[in-house]
């Protein structure tokens, strides 16, 4: 502090209640209290398939749930979500443009199949298609989107130039792993890993490992001769607080 600044009051009740002077028992106390409170308003606060929110989606299937605190949601009527699916805490699903109209009884935009995860603070953000199939892994802060700016005429900000669409999907049983981007017209094939960080656009064949911004086949399986290059050798396999002799 500068000297001569004032010092800014602190109120009797900042000072009687401040977590450093809690005596210990007191505070592991209150720490429990705010745990449980906590823990009991995520799992009402969750949304489901037979909730107020969870019936405003196209549709929900059975077990599938969209964590508290959700990130931005909206568009809800074009987007369908499959069964036994988890969406993370802080994902944002949107559809559609702030204030465009779009027609109610169109096909959903966003479709999330069967068993899929989806990490907390990614987002999914579209107004033309994105579709992502059965088992599909996506790891936290990932970005998926099916439109993007142009930059047609120099003389206006980019922003306020109207966006171009193409659509994507995701193949079942791929593998997202954490800040991947997944940009317009990305084809991404069944049962392929992303690595971290990744750009990805284009097509990428089925049973494949894709790393890079632009991402690039890293590792593919080709039938009858297995992974190319080959996939390591994984080391010894302990059970949980096993230790190894």
């Amino acid at each position: 502090m500068r000297e001569g600044a004032a010092r800014r009051p602190r109120s009797r009740l900042t000072a009687v209640f401040a977590p450093s002077a809690l005596p210990p028992r007191l505070r592991r106390l209150a720490a429990g209290v705010v745990h449980r409170t906590w823990t009991w308003v995520s799992a009402v606060a969750a949304v489901g398939p037979d909730d107020a929110r969870g019936k405003r989606f196209r549709s929900m299937g059975p077990s599938t749930c969209i964590a508290w605190p959700p990130g931005v949601v909206y568009g809800e009527r074009w987007i369908s979500i499959g069964a036994h699916t988890l969406i993370g805490a802080h994902v944002t699903l949107a559809v559609g443009m702030p204030f465009e109209p779009l027609d109610p009884d169109a096909d959903p935009v966003i479709v999330i199949g069967d068993r899929c995860s989806f990490g907390r603070g990614g987002s999914i953000v579209a107004r033309c298609r994105v579709v992502i199939e059965d088992d599909v892994t996506i790891a936290p802060n990932v970005y998926i989107t099916d439109h993007n700016h142009t930059y047609t005429d120099v003389d206006v900000p980019i922003s306020q130039q109207w966006p171009t669409n193409d659509p994507v999907r995701i193949g079942a049983g791929s593998w997202l792993a954490a800040n991947v981007i997944v940009l317009p017209g990305a084809d991404i094939g069944r049962h392929v890993t992303v690595a971290g960080g990744s750009v990805v656009r284009g097509h990428v064949p089925d049973n494949s490992v894709i790393a890079g911004a632009p991402a690039k086949v890293v590792r593919s399986y080709v039938d009858g001769k297995g992974w190319d290059p080959p996939v390591p050798e994984p080391g010894p396999q302990y059970s949980p607080g096993r230790v190894a002799e």
